[in-house]
Formats: C-alpha cells, sequence, structure tokens
C-alpha cells in the first residue's frame, strides 16, 4: 500500500510531535527537575529543565508581548506558511520534504508546550570534554536540526546536480 504524499507528510509530523511530546512527559514524571544524570559519563546526561524562552533559553526574558510575538504568534505563522507551502509544493525533492517536515514537528511540538505549560521541557545535554557542548535541548530541538541538516544536504545534492547537467 502506498501513502499519498499527503498522509506522508502529516504522518511525519505528527510522529515528530508525538515522539517529542512521550519524551516529555517521561521526563516530566521521572527525572527530578534540576537533576543531572549521567547516560553516558558526563559526555550525554539527562535533566529536567523547563525553558521559558526559545533556542537556548534566548527570548525568556523578554517583556509578554515580545515573548508572545517572538516565541508563539511567529512561529506559528512560519509554521503554517511552511506547512502550506510544502503541501502545495509538488516539486520538492523527498530529502526536501522530509527536511520540512522534521521542521514542522519539532515547531509544533515546543509550541504546544508554550501554550499548554508556559515553558519547554528540555532534558539532553552533550559536552564532549570542552571540544563540543550543547545547551540542554529536547526531541524537538533535534527534530528541527535533522530538518535543517536534510534541507542543506538537499540543497548541496540539487546545486551539485545542476553543476554537472
Amino acid at each position: 500500500m502506498k501513502l499519498s504524499r499527503n498522509t506522508f507528510i502529516v504522518l511525519l509530523i505528527v510522529l515528530n510531535i508525538a515522539l517529542d511530546q512521550i519524551s516529555k512527559v517521561l521526563t516530566r514524571l521521572y527525572v527530578t527537575p534540576g537533576s543531572e544524570t549521567p547516560i553516558i559519563g558526563d559526555f550525554f546526561t539527562l535533566h529536567n529543565v523547563e525553558n521559558s524562552g526559545a533556542f537556548l533559553g534566548m527570548g525568556s526574558d523578554l517583556n509578554p508581548t515580545l515573548r508572545f510575538i517572538f516565541l508563539l504568534a511567529l512561529p506559528i505563522l512560519v509554521l503554517g506558511y511552511v506547512t502550506i507551502h510544502i503541501i502545495k509544493n509538488k516539486e520538492l525533492d523527498q530529502l526536501s520534504l522530509i527536511g520540512f517536515c522534521c521542521i514542522v514537528g519539532g515547531g509544533i511540538a515546543n509550541v504546544y508546550d508554550r501554550i499548554v505549560y508556559g515553558s519547554v521541557t528540555d532534558f539532553f545535554h552533550i559536552d564532549l570534554g570542552g571540544v563540543f557542548r550543547t545547551g540542554i535541548f529536547n526531541l524537538a530541538d533535534m527534530s528541527v536540526m535533522l530538518g535543517l541538516g536534510l534541507l542543506l544536504f538537499a540543497g548541496f545534492k540539487k546545486g551539485k546536480e545542476t553543476k554537472n547537467a
């Protein structure tokens, strides 16, 4: 059975949202707020942090009106626009389509948290001995980053194919 393109888009977005929300529910239930639990030594740790801002807490100190605009209204508009774009643009290659779905799914998951909880639950942290270190993040953030990576890769691939043609 072959899925229609729109069914594929909806399923991929819903899968991203579901995995993120399940991971956040489990974190809220089983991980003590403010704690740090080693998963792989000190390199990969589990936390339970509520982030009232955006990526790495940016915007958490904005006044309520600006926070609403930049962390809810604007993202909702952009996510809506991207969703319409991927549904209407039938010429998107598969990698770009998957990338956009990951971005939309992750974005919706974090917007949902901001609406329902007033903040976003973050729980993963990577520290490779100072060589590479992240802030505390969640599966929605990973989904957005994966989506951006897929879009970049698809763009380079398309550029190379155009150059060779």
